[in-house]
């Protein structure tokens, strides 16, 4: 099942928000400062551009880690280039790479976190999809029932007809119990 642009755009907005707020929260922890607000701005629309046209179907708990993770490292060097320089930190450039490595194992944990956090996400929005498309023709038949019985045509079986996969689907759970066994 393929999703339409506007459910694409909202999904694709929820992971670029995760995204652009777990790396600006990680940068702040790591680093010290926060980001610019036109870099998190920037990094937000950098990251909706991209997963935009990728959000089109259900990805797995693999596939989103590895969008996490990258997307992580690409804003945390474009949040640390975006970091406003100040005089007299050439001797802190050291202190900052000792920072950095403690920064890559919190974004590493962070992401793990998400992911997983977005994967459960996923899966129930997809589910509900999946269910919406199943019930939709039960709930259009269910409405034509309501208006009257439908007379048979000249020459039908007396046989009820078979159930469609929608009325499977609907009564799977439900059990007759009248009557002696039917023949397999």
């Amino acid at each position: 099942m393929s999703a339409s642009w506007a459910v694409r755009v909202l999904r694709a907005a929820v992971f670029a928000v995760m995204c652009v707020t777990l790396s600006a929260a990680a940068h702040r922890l790591a680093v010290g400062t926060t980001p610019p607000a036109w870099a998190d701005g920037c990094g937000f629309l950098a990251v909706l551009a991209v997963a935009c046209p990728l959000g089109g179907r259900e990805r797995s708990l693999t596939g989103i880690g590895v969008a996490m993770l990258t997307v992580q490292t690409a804003l945390h060097f474009a949040f640390d280039t975006a970091r406003p320089r100040m005089p007299g930190m050439a001797g802190m450039h050291g202190v900052h790479h000792a920072v950095t490595a403690y920064g890559a194992v919190a974004h590493l944990l962070a992401a793990l976190l998400a992911s997983w956090w977005l994967r459960r996400g996923e899966a129930a929005f997809w589910s509900l999809l999946r269910r919406a498309r199943a019930l939709a023709p039960g709930l259009a038949a269910w409405w034509r029932g309501r208006t009257g019985p439908v007379a048979p045509a000249l020459g039908a079986s007396a046989l009820p007809p078979c159930p469609t996969p929608v009325q499977s689907l609907l009564l799977r759970h439900a059990v007759s119990r009248r009557g002696p066994p039917v023949p397999a």
